[in-house]
């Protein structure tokens, strides 16, 4: 019996270890040019422990905070965030201790990064991270202008709709981890002046550059196409 019993634990031993390797490997960043992460003639690239910035070399005005999704590299963001820059923002994605915004979520404050009161702040999150960023703002409602969350159904557990910032939500019809049920749900928990946008056929993992998701369903649009519209939707809402 007891040689039954250390073999069942073993085997669960090992599936567990196989499970999360396989989740680390599936949310590693994947399709990023390296040149994405260095500086040009244009933008300005810092790649520390704790951030990745994106800062236009000729001045800004409104600085854009990302956080990232659970367990995902904080460089599966990146091409978004610099093309943001691009377009005169500086842009930041915050690097989670041990990839969980959970942990991490602080650190904008405790790194000081709301210091200019010239500046305007757009905090964003994607998934976890857009829980995370709904969080800060909900204890922390002077500091941030505006709230935008991509593919997650948060907030879930706590009310922002007496909230005075605008908040936009972007979310994939094919999204099989923040399905677009839960989404209308929680609708209640955001201001009736919430903007929503559907990306008909993106899904969960398009939301960066990383490998399939756990319980996502399959895209039927390109990453590149779903990239897009994120981008544009953001832009427009910043401007």
């Amino acid at each position: 019996m007891k040689k039954k019993i250390k073999i069942l634990r073993l085997i669960w031993i090992t599936f567990g270890l196989c499970f999360f390797l396989w989740i680390v490997f599936s949310y590693q960043t994947k399709g990023v040019d390296e040149a994405v992460l260095e500086s040009n003639s244009v933008i300005q690239v810092e790649n520390t422990s704790d951030i990745i910035s994106f800062t236009p070399k000729k001045g800004f005005q409104k600085v854009f905070i990302f956080f990232p999704g659970a367990m995902v590299a904080a460089d599966a963001y990146a091409p978004l965030c610099l093309k943001i820059a691009e377009n005169g923002y500086k842009s930041i994605i915050i690097k989670m201790p041990w990839r969980l915004p959970s942990y991490g979520y602080n650190k904008p404050k405790e790194m000081n990064l709301f210091e200019d009161n010239t500046k305007e702040y757009i905090l964003a999150g994607h998934s976890k991270g857009g829980m995370m960023a709904a969080k800060f703002v909900y204890e922390n409602p002077k500091l941030i202008d505006k709230l935008i969350l991509l593919g997650t159904t948060h907030p879930r557990d706590f009310d922002l709709s007496k909230s005075a910032i605008p908040i936009m939500k972007i979310y994939g019809s094919n999204d099989g981890v923040a399905d677009t049920k839960a989404i209308n749900q929680n609708r209640p928990k955001l201001p009736p002046s919430t903007k929503y946008v559907l990306i008909k056929g993106g899904n969960h993992s398009q939301f960066g550059y990383y490998g399939s998701q756990l319980g996502d369903n399959e895209a039927s649009i390109s990453r590149e196409e779903q990239q897009k519209i994120i981008l544009n939707s953001i832009l427009t809402f910043i401007k």
